[in-house]
C-alpha cells in the first residue's frame, strides 16, 4: 500500500501523488509499488526492498540524490494467541524534495504522525521529521519495555505460588528472547543516529538542537531500561530454576524417607513368610500372633518415622 501525504498549512493531508515536500509512506508494498516508486523518484529498487527484509541491519546508505536511512522499531506479533515483542526493520528515504518511508506493518511510530498527535511536524521540514521520526520510535521502544516489565512482574506472582508451570516459564523465555531483540536493535539504532549526525547531508537547524538531544537521551534511556530489565528477568529465571531444583530434591527426599517407612512392615512379613518352621517364632502360638506382628510393626515405623522428622528428612 502507497499512500501520500503532505503538510499545508501545518495540517496533514493526504494526496493522489507525491509532489514537493511530500511524504510517501509504503506499507507491505507489492512489487509493483516498489518499482512505480522506484521509477517515479529515482531510488534503486533493491533500497526500497531493503526494509521489507527482517534480517537486514541498520546502516545508513548514501547515494547521489538521496539517503537511506534504516533504523530498527518494535512491535508486537501475535502467536498462539499471544502477544510477542520483537523488532523490524523501517527505512527512512531523504530526497532534496520529499521523504519516503518504508516498513512492512502499519507501525505506531508512523501512524502517530498520521493521527496528528505530533506537535511541530511538517513534511517540508525533513531534518526535524527525521528527527521526529527516531524520537517516536525510542519512545515506543520504552513503552513495550514497560509493558516487558509489567507482564514479568504478573508472571512473578503466578509462579510465586508455589505451583511452578511450563507455561508461565515458556513466557518468561519469550519476555527474554524479546528483551535480546529489543537491546540488539537500540544498540544498532545508536549507531545509526551517531552517523547520522556527523554526515554532511543531514541539516542541522538551532531550532532542532534540543529535539537532537532529545532523541539521543530518549535511545540510551531505552538502551538502559532493556539492560536493566534483561538482568532483572536473568536473575528471576535463575531463581526460579533454583526453586524448581530444590523443589525436586525436597520431593525425592520425602519420597525416599517414605519408602524406609514402609520397608519396615515390609520386612517383618518376609521374615515370617520365609520361616518355614514357625514353630519357633516369636507369637506364633498365641491366637492373636498375627495382630501383635501387625501392631509391632506399625509401632517400629513410628519410630522410624519420629526419628526420619528429628532428622528433618520429612
Amino acid at each position: 500500500m502507497v499512500k501520500y501525504y503532505r503538510s499545508v498549512d501545518n495540517i496533514l493531508m493526504e494526496e493522489s501523488s507525491a509532489r514537493e515536500n511530500s511524504w510517501i509512506a509504503l506499507t507491505n508494498p507489492t512489487a509493483g509499488e516498489i518499482l512505480d516508486v522506484a521509477e517515479d523518484n529515482g531510488i534503486i529498487v533493491s533500497d526500497l526492498k531493503a526494509a521489507l527484509d527482517d534480517e537486514e541491519r541498520s546502516r545508513i546508505e548514501v547515494e547521489d540524490d538521496y539517503t537511506m536511512i534504516l533504523v530498527d522499531i518494535p512491535t508486537i506479533e501475535q502467536r498462539d494467541e499471544r502477544d510477542w515483542y520483537i523488532t523490524i526493520p523501517m527505512s527512512i528515504i531523504v530526497k532534496s524534495d520529499r521523504i519516503i518511508t518504508v516498513c512492512l506493518q502499519d507501525t505506531p511510530v508512523l501512524k502517530s504522525f498520521v493521527d496528528g498527535r505530533v506537535k511541530h511536524f511538517s513534511t517540508g521540514w525533513r531534518s526535524r521529521f527525521i528527527l521526529q521520526i527516531l524520537y517516536r520510535n525510542a519512545s515506543w521502544f520504552i513503552h513495550y519495555l514497560r509493558m516487558i516489565d509489567k507482564e514479568s512482574d504478573a508472571m512473578e506472582e503466578k509462579l510465586g505460588d508455589g505451583t511452578t508451570r511450563n507455561q508461565e516459564l515458556i513466557e518468561l523465555m519469550g519476555l527474554e528472547k524479546s528483551l535480546v531483540y529489543f537491546k540488539t536493535s537500540l544498540r544498532s539504532n545508536e549507531v545509526v543516529l551517531e552517523k547520522l549526525l556527523k554526515l554532511p547531508r543531514f541539516e542541522k537547524y538551532p531550532s532542532d538542537e534540543d529535539l537532537l538531544e532529545d532523541v539521543i537521551i530518549e535511545n540510551k534511556q531505552a538502551i538502559e531500561m532493556a539492560n536493566i530489565y534483561s538482568g532483572i528477568l536473568e536473575g528471576m529465571m535463575n531463581a526460579f530454576s533454583s526453586v524448581v531444583s530444590n523443589n525436586l530434591n525436597q520431593i525425592m527426599k520425602i519420597l525416599a524417607a517414605v519408602t524406609i517407612v514402609l520397608s519396615i512392615p515390609t520386612m517383618v512379613s518376609s521374615f515370617y513368610g520365609m520361616n518355614v518352621n514357625t514353630a519357633g517364632m516369636p507369637f506364633s502360638g498365641t491366637a492373636d500372633g498375627f495382630l501383635i506382628i501387625i501392631i509391632f510393626s506399625l509401632i517400629l515405623s513410628l519410630i522410624v518415622a519420629l526419628i526420619l522428622k528429628i532428622k528433618r528428612m520429612f
